[in-house]
């Protein structure tokens, strides 16, 4: 089965480069019913970014503005899924080193059951030249 890639919208805050502060929020929205397709952390200088990648925009937004959370703008990214196998996420990177795009990031992992995920950002400028380049579809 081919890979599917959908291109959906992400948001990201920063805070405070401590314990708890990404369970803090995480648990906010598990609290209000926000469900997430994906969620990365990482640490930016001093602080720390969290990139939310919701199913419903709305919800999380509402959500976050409540607790007094500062979301960025909705921001694009690739959700990339199929079956597992060797080089999976080396295919998807070929395509897109061929075609010229410049990944920014990239969170590949194993799914189970045969499977496997990827959360995959590019800038801004050259998120319409990679849909194309991954031939994506539509978004959830």
């Amino acid at each position: 089965m081919a890979d599917t890639v959908t291109m959906v919208d992400y948001y990201y805050t920063t805070v405070s480069d401590k314990p708890g502060e990404g369970s803090r929020i995480l648990g906010i929205l598990r609290d209000a019913g926000v469900n997430l397709l994906a969620f990365s952390g990482f640490p930016e200088g001093r602080r720390s970014q969290l990139d939310f990648i919701p199913v419903d925009g709305p919800a999380l937004l509402g959500t976050a503005k409540a607790a007094k959370v500062k979301l960025s703008r909705p921001k694009k990214v690739f959700l990339v899924s199929g079956d597992d196998r060797i080089g999976a996420i080396a295919d998807v990177c070929g395509k897109l080193a061929a075609a010229k795009v410049n990944i920014t990031a990239v969170d590949a992992v194993c799914a189970g059951a045969g499977r496997f995920g990827a959360i995959l950002w590019v800038k801004p400028r050259d998120v319409k030249k990679a849909a194309a380049v991954l031939g994506v579809l539509s978004s959830p």
